[in-house]
């Protein structure tokens, strides 16, 4: 560890944020002292198992509005962040150092290699040529500001594990990812910012409902999916697994009504609509007409379209209807409930399970307490913040990781800039 900070910088997080600020740092301000202080044994754990491994860098989405909307906190915010660094630049960053990438259909954009590994060696590659030094299992407990008229070069203290000196530094970049707990925002909080209560997003439900047994990897290409009670909902494709919801409509739910969830314990019920967005009066209408139609037909051979013949089923015997019954033989009142099984299917939600190749949460430091031009602190002169630290989250595809590149990257960026300005006055 340094004992001197006329040119040191701290940056408290060895993920994709803290990466991205150190190398923009080092690049535009080679004589700076850049330290990455990890608190685990590895750097870039969330590169590694991101995309299952393959690691989904960005998204194909090149306007900045349409890009901020896949953000449930921080949509506004981050235009200006997008603006200036944002997919096309993350691309052309990547590929400038050797790393090509690729689009897939759905605009999630990985490494040509499907490993995460070749992001990682890009990262630690360059930060290791420019002189960047990083330090793991070095857990940061507190910043100090430091007494500047006796210290004029040294604006923090920060305490670490590693060390039983405190290390100095000039500034202090935050980007140590979101946690589910608050305690590592605590030296936050003692500088004076707001923290957002941290709350997981982006999981999947557990349920025991009856209807599910046994249907597990059944998905639904098109389904609406709403927290009872409320106007909160997601339309997608649906997955069963063997404990419970998945999917996209369900993890982009589990995003938007975060908060709405951890009020609630994760304990509520939820409302499907397997039929995406037909009403009750449509498909009873439907539902009659097949008896014309399909009048000697027995339903059980003849599903909704769009509804798995595994599912279908067990809605039928939800509904109470015999596996012989035709569609001739259906009564009014097993017809209109089989038509209310379709489009508000309610299941009582016990838990939530973490979707494996995410692990995102919801709140951190108050976006109204940071300049996000600069991504510095607007109460603390020379603290910064990046990437998931800050109250914002992003849906899957790309979107979470794109917001670690541009707030580390501009973040890095102004650290250097203020750097040359004080190196200018002082």
């Amino acid at each position: 560890m340094p004992n001197s900070a006329s040119s040191t910088i701290a940056i408290i997080g060895g993920g994709a944020a803290g990466y991205f600020a150190a190398i923009r740092c080092k690049e535009l301000s080679p004589d700076l002292d850049v330290h990455i202080l990890e608190r685990s044994h590895k750097v870039l754990a969330k590169v590694a198992i991101s995309g299952g491994g393959r690691c989904n860098v960005t998204h194909d989405l090149r306007q900045p509005r349409a890009f901020s909307a896949f953000y449930p906190r921080g949509r506004r915010e981050l235009l200006g962040p997008l603006s200036r660094f944002g997919p096309d630049q993350t691309v052309e960053w990547f590929e400038s150092r050797g790393v090509e990438l690729k689009t897939e259909p759905d605009g999630r954009m990985f490494p040509t290699t499907d490993s995460s590994q070749t992001i990682i060696d890009c990262l630690e590659s360059t930060a290791r040529s420019l002189g960047v030094q990083v330090t793991t299992s070095c857990g940061v407990h507190e910043i100090l500001r430091s007494d500047e008229n006796a210290r004029p070069t040294a604006r923090f203290q920060l305490l670490t594990a590693h060390d039983t000196r405190p290390m100095l530094a000039h500034a202090v970049l935050v980007a140590m990812g979101g946690h589910a707990r608050s305690a590592p925002y605590d030296f936050l909080s003692a500088l004076g910012h707001t923290i957002q209560p941290p709350v997981p997003s982006l999981f999947t439900l557990r349920t025991r409902d009856r209807r599910l047994a046994d249907l597990s990897g059944v998905a639904v290409p098109d389904a609406t999916v709403r927290v009872d009670g409320t106007k909160l909902l997601q339309r997608g494709a649906v997955l069963i697994t063997h404990w419970g919801l998945s999917g996209p409509a369900v993890l982009q739910l589990s995003a938007w009504a975060a908060r709405e969830f951890h009020a609630r314990d994760n304990r509520t019920t939820i409302e499907i609509n397997w039929t995406g967005r037909e009403s009750f009066e449509h498909v009873d209408e439907e539902l009659q007409h097949q008896r014309i139609r399909l009048g000697r037909r027995r339903l059980i051979n003849d599903p909704w379209p769009g509804v798995p013949k595994r599912l279908w089923s067990a809605l039928n015997v939800a509904a109470g209807i015999h596996p012989e019954t035709t569609y001739g033989t259906l009564s009014r009142a097993s017809r209109q409930s089989l038509a209310q099984q379709l489009v508000a299917s309610r299941f009582d939600i016990s838990g939530t399970a973490p979707n494996k190749e995410e692990f995102v949460t919801c709140g951190g430091v108050n976006l109204k307490e940071v300049d996000l031009r600069t991504m510095e602190s607007r109460l603390v002169d020379g603290l910064y913040f990046a990437g998931e630290v800050l109250d914002i989250d992003g849906m899957t595809g790309g979107f979470n990781f794109q917001a670690a590149w541009s707030t580390g990257y501009l973040a890095g960026e102004a650290m250097a800039l203020a750097d040359r300005g004080t190196q200018k006055t002082g």
